[in-house]
């Protein structure tokens, strides 16, 4: 029994070793090396988690997305119509803000985002178009914006009443 164990402590203790090597910033199959990831300065300043390993949340030291005007109501139009809308936002945070990604829920609604850092202060626009070809009736269609904002996600809307043609 205590051989078992004492072999089972040795392959353990191998393993470890193998792996912690395996690790360090050697060539890889493809000739690369392996680069350090910067956690501190800059990098670490500017993308930064809300939520900590402990569970706790700060949601006042990240990016905040404050939109003129969340809903854009297009009023009624007639089957085919391309609505184009401009959402326009300030970053009221305290770090830049970076929107990793913006989509809808199906094709006919795309939007165009800033990929470039926002200042704490300054403003962007998200550009969003929307198809009216095959759709009748109410419509509301959201674009689901993901940035480093606590939360992360964001939603802004058009809607409005499209006319059979």
């Amino acid at each position: 029994m205590k051989n078992r164990v004492f072999i089972s402590f040795i392959f353990v203790s191998a393993t470890m070793v193998v792996l912690f090597l395996g690790c360090q910033s050697e060539p890889t199959a493809a000739g690369k090396t392996v680069e350090t990831i910067q956690t501190e300065g800059k990098i670490s300043s500017i993308i930064r988690s809300p939520v900590s390993a402990d569970g706790s949340v700060d949601s006042v030291n990240v990016a905040r997305m404050d939109f003129e005007e969340p809903i854009f109501e297009f009023g009624e139009v007639d089957e085919g119509a391309v609505i184009n809308h401009e959402f326009k936002f300030v970053n009221n945070g305290k770090v830049p803000l970076v929107i990793q990604n913006a989509h809808s829920t199906c094709g006919c609604t795309i939007p165009d985002w800033p990929k470039d850092m926002i200042a704490p202060g300054q403003g962007g626009v998200i550009k969003v178009e929307f198809n009216t070809k095959g759709k009748t009736e109410f419509q509301e269609k959201p674009v689901i914006i993901t940035a480093n904002t606590y939360p992360s996600v964001t939603k802004v809307f058009v809607k409005g009443i499209v006319h059979k043609k």
